[in-house]
C-alpha cells in the first residue's frame, strides 16, 4: 500500500480519536471542531491551538487556513489579530486568500507560462491586473482552496498541526506530483512558526507561503495605517502595469518604499509614485538584505494603540508587503464588521514573483532527489 494512502488513513483515524477528546499536552491544549461543509459534502474541521501563556491560534485543514490569532497587547488583553471568516462556507464564496497556504507558486508569473529544460509550461490564467490575463498564487484551485490532511502535534514549548497535500501531475499546468507537508506551530513566546517541506518526482517550480491579513489593533478594528513598519530590505523587484517584475531591483533609498528605519504605513502611502500608482499602494516584493537561506529578521510592526509588536523572521529571501488596496467593505467579518480599504496588511515570505522568468533571480525549480525546506516565523509581543 502506499506510504501516502497509510498516511491518510491514520489522519482520519486520528481525526475521529480527537473529536471525542481534546489533546492536552503541559505545554498548552489542542482541540478541534466541525467548520462547516464543502460544496462536495466534505467537511472541514478547525483545530484549536492555546499554548501555556494564553495566546492562540484557530486552523482549519481547508487552505491550510489561520483562522483566528489571538494575541495579548500591552495590557494584557487578548484580541484576534487576522481576518477571516467564522465558516468554511464563506470561505468558499469569497475570500482574497484570508490567512492561506499559498501554492504551488505565491505570487504572479507573467502570462502564466515560463520554459523549463527547454520545454514551455502553461499554467492556469487567472488574474488580470491592468486587463493583462497571469497567473496568481496556483491558478483556479490553489493550495488555499484544496482540504489538506491535517494531525495535531506537540512538543515542548509548542503545540501544533501538521498539514498533507499531493499536488497531482498537471495540477493548474504544473508539472511533476509535488508532495507537501507544512507545519504550524504556536509557541509559548508567543510566535507562530510555519515549516515547509515538499518533494517532487519532475522538475517543478515551488515557491509557498502563507497569506494573512493583520491588523494589530484587532480584526476588524479600523484600517492599518497608523501601523509602523520596518522592512530590513534595502531594494525592490520594480513592476509593470500587471504586477509583474520588470527584472530590475531598485534601490529603495529615497523613495516611498523605504522602511530601513520605521515609517508608518500610511505616511507615504499616497506619494507621487509611479510605483505606487500601479499597485494601488504597496503590492511589492522587498529583496531581504540577509544571506541567501539564513534565518533572519525580516520585518518589525509596532502599533502605537494597543502596543502589539510582531517580527518576522525568515529563510526566504523576499518579502511581499501588501498594504490590503484591494478591501472594499464587501467581506464581512468574524464579527460582522465589513473589511473596508486597507483593514489589514500582509507580509508574505517568499521567493520573487515571476522567478521562472527571471534568470537574475533565485531559482525556485525543485528537482527530483532535492527536499524544499524552509522556515518563517511570526513572533509577537507588546509594549
Amino acid at each position: 500500500m502506499p506510504l501516502n494512502t497509510l498516511t491518510h488513513r491514520a489522519c482520519s483515524a486520528l481525526a475521529g480519536f480527537l473529536m471525542a477528546i481534546n489533546l492536552i499536552a503541559a505545554d498548552g491544549q489542542i482541540s478541534m471542531r466541525s467548520f462547516g461543509k464543502l460544496p462536495d459534502g466534505r467537511e472541514a474541521q478547525l483545530y484549536i491551538l492555546k499554548n501555556a501563556v494564553g495566546a492562540s491560534a484557530e486552523i482549519t485543514d481547508y487552505g491550510a487556513i489561520v483562522v483566528r490569532l489571538v494575541m495579548p497587547d500591552r495590557q494584557g488583553n487578548h484580541d484576534d489579530i487576522v481576518l477571516g471568516y467564522n465558516r468554511v462556507e464563506d470561505y468558499v464564496k469569497a475570500s482574497p486568500y484570508f490567512g492561506a497556504i499559498i501554492g504551488r507558486y505565491g505570487n504572479r508569473i507573467a502570462e502564466g507560462k515560463f520554459t523549463l529544460d527547454g520545454q514551455t509550461v502553461s499554467l492556469t490564467k487567472n488574474n488580470k491586473p491592468g486587463g493583462i490575463p497571469w497567473h496568481l498564487h496556483g491558478g483556479n484551485v490553489g493550495f488555499d482552496k484544496v482540504l489538506w490532511q491535517a494531525v495535531p502535534v506537540t512538543r515542548a514549548g509548542a503545540v501544533g498541526l501538521r498539514l498533507h497535500y499531493l499536488s497531482r501531475d498537471g495540477e493548474e499546468g504544473y508539472p511533476g506530483n509535488l508532495d507537501i507537508t507544512v507545519h504550524y506551530w504556536l509557541q509559548d513566546d508567543n510566535s507562530l512558526r510555519i515549516d515547509y517541506f515538499a518533494t517532487t518526482d519532475r522538475p517543478t517550480p515551488v515557491n509557498l507561503t502563507n497569506h494573512s491579513y493583520f491588523n494589530l489593533r484587532g480584526e476588524g478594528n479600523g484600517d492599518i495605517l497608523g501601523h509602523i513598519l520596518t522592512i530590513h530590505g534595502s531594494r525592490t523587484t520594480r513592476i509593470n502595469a500587471g504586477l509583474i517584475p520588470s527584472g530590475e531591483l531598485a534601490p529603495v533609498k529615497g523613495t516611498p518604499f523605504d522602511f530601513t528605519t520605521p515609517h508608518a504605513i500610511g505616511e507615504r502611502i499616497n506619494a507621487d509614485s509611479e510605483q505606487l500608482i500601479i499597485g494601488g499602494g504597496y503590492d511589492h516584493n522587498w529583496v531581504l538584505d540577509h544571506p541567501a537561506a539564513q534565518m533572519a529578521l525580516a520585518a518589525e510592526v509596532y502599533e502605537p494603540a494597543s502596543g502589539r509588536t510582531m517580527e518576522v523572521w525568515t529563510e526566504e529571501p523576499g518579502l511581499q508587503f501588501y498594504s490590503g488596496n484591494f478591501l472594499d467593505g464587501s467581506k464581512v467579518g468574524k464579527r460582522g464588521t465589513p473589511y473596508h480599504y486597507r483593514a489589514a496588511f500582509c507580509l508574505e515570505t517568499q521567493h520573487f514573483p515571476d522567478s521562472p522568468n527571471h534568470a537574475n533571480f533565485p531559482t525556485t525549480i525543485l528537482r527530483p532527489g532535492e527536499i524544499y525546506r524552509t522556515t518563517t516565523i511570526y513572533k509577537f509581543g507588546a509594549k
